[in-house]
């Protein structure tokens, strides 16, 4: 094999390589091989006809495409890979030329990783809020506490809001009972809004053994396209109302719900704590707006082939976050409408923001040198390990550490570097 000439636009290139009938002699003898049993020539025993024989009724380049495909990967490795160029994505062939000699000559065309021209990413002004707390948080947090140990009676009066009802119900379109639509001693919080508009509403008002038919529609958007827009009517029964008792605030419900003794000692941690969690949340907020100013000042053209792989790589993720709880891809898919393309398309802008935002980091780290030490690398391997309970040496060889820590490095660079300045307030 060899090259007979690479061309290079921005984005993409095109190699031609040449190989010789004997360089594809072995590749056409495995797909000989490969489909041989398959084969019925008359005159010989199905499976049974020489190679030779086959060519000459079926043509002489009949296994030239599968021969192709099978010597491809070692083609590409060897002869695009090592040319003075960064390839990206997956290559195709364009185009297939068989010569008179029965050499064949290939295009092979793949994208590249883009240019890069950095702009301004060092001493941005980002709006930066200052963190405070008020007092109607750090109550809303203590309101919070006290729902946690709040008791759960039942009660001889009718359900208000913020009850709990104890409910058999069944739903019926056109009279027929549809499919989803029922459930036995089920426990509806009135308030809550988990069940469709209207529903809990007609909830409020009945006690413990009252029956009443509930007339709702299903919202437009309902993922159930049977349902959706469709009027219903819910067959509902009462068996029980149990009202929430919440603690008195003071000094004894402080000491069962924390480590303080006192009502001032309580409110004093929450306050702090959640001035950290803001402070942490402006922070991060400051870090990825100074990223966005300097993604927005780079001049790049990002090929397709980059974000496609970066919005599989999204589906992936997606996958094992929705298998964790019990659900898939294919499940959440349905619920939109089983329309796998239109989730594609849903997560490109957010994928061409990360492969863009990926890109300037690592021309970042080119740019400023910057560099990680072996020690940095084992201190991150071991913290991954501890955290996913694995092998320090298997988590070597899933991870590549010193990229991650480069590109981190370079968006902390940017981040220190950007000058606070107030948020513009609104006329």
């Amino acid at each position: 094999m060899n090259v007979k000439s690479v061309e290079k636009e921005t984005t993409r290139a095109t190699v031609v390589v040449e190989i010789s009938k004997s360089e594809l002699e072995p590749s056409l003898n495995k797909a000989f091989l490969k489909y041989r049993k398959n084969i019925t020539i008359p005159g010989f025993r199905k499976g049974k006809a020489p190679r030779t024989i086959v060519e000459a009724a079926y043509g002489k380049h009949v296994f030239y495409e599968d021969a192709i495909e099978e010597i491809f990967p070692e083609l590409y490795k060897e002869y695009v890979l090592t040319q003075d160029m960064k390839p990206v994505g997956k290559p195709s062939i364009t185009d297939m030329q068989i010569g008179e000699d029965d050499g064949v000559t290939l295009t092979v065309a793949t994208d590249l990783y883009p240019e890069v021209t950095l702009g301004q990413y060092k001493g941005l002004e980002v709006e930066k809020a200052e963190a405070n707390v008020t007092s109607d948080e750090v109550d809303a947090e203590i309101d919070r506490m006290a729902q946690n140990v709040a008791r759960i009676t039942t009660v001889d009066r009718a359900a208000k809001d913020g009850d709990v009802a104890m409910i058999d119900f069944e739903g019926f379109k056109d009279g027929v009972a549809f499919e989803g639509g029922a459930g036995t001693n089920y426990e509806l919080r009135l308030g809550s809004h988990s069940f469709i508009p209207g529903f809990e509403e007609q909830v409020v008002g009945m006690a413990a053994g009252d029956e009443k038919e509930i007339n709702v529609t299903f919202p437009e958007n309902y993922h159930e396209k049977s349902l959706a827009g469709a009027p219903v009517v819910f067959k509902v029964k009462v068996h029980e109302v149990k009202e929430t008792v919440l603690p008195e605030k003071d000094d004894e419900f402080v000491k069962d719900v924390s480590e303080f003794d006192t009502m001032d000692e309580l409110r004093a941690d929450i306050e702090k704590r959640v001035l950290e969690e803001k402070q942490n949340g402006i922070d991060r907020a400051f870090e990825n707006a100074a990223i966005e100013k300097a993604v927005a000042n780079m001049t790049v053209e990002i090929p397709d082939s980059m974000v496609d792989e970066e919005v599989e790589n999204e589906l992936e993720r997606m996958d094992y976050e929705l298998r964790a709880q019990g659900a898939s891809l294919q499940v959440y898919a349905q619920m939109l409408g089983g329309n796998m393309d239109a989730i594609k398309t849903s997560l490109r802008p957010n994928a061409l923001n990360t492969v863009k935002t990926n890109v300037m980091l690592n021309a970042i780290v080119d740019a400023e040198n910057i560099e990680v030490s072996d020690e940095e690398c084992e201190e991150e391997y071991k913290k991954l390990a501890e955290s996913y309970k694995m092998d320090v040496e298997k988590v070597k060889e899933l991870v590549n550490i010193k990229g991650d820590l480069q590109i981190r490095k370079a968006a902390k660079l940017v981040a220190d570097s950007a000058v606070a300045v107030a948020p513009k307030t609104e006329e």
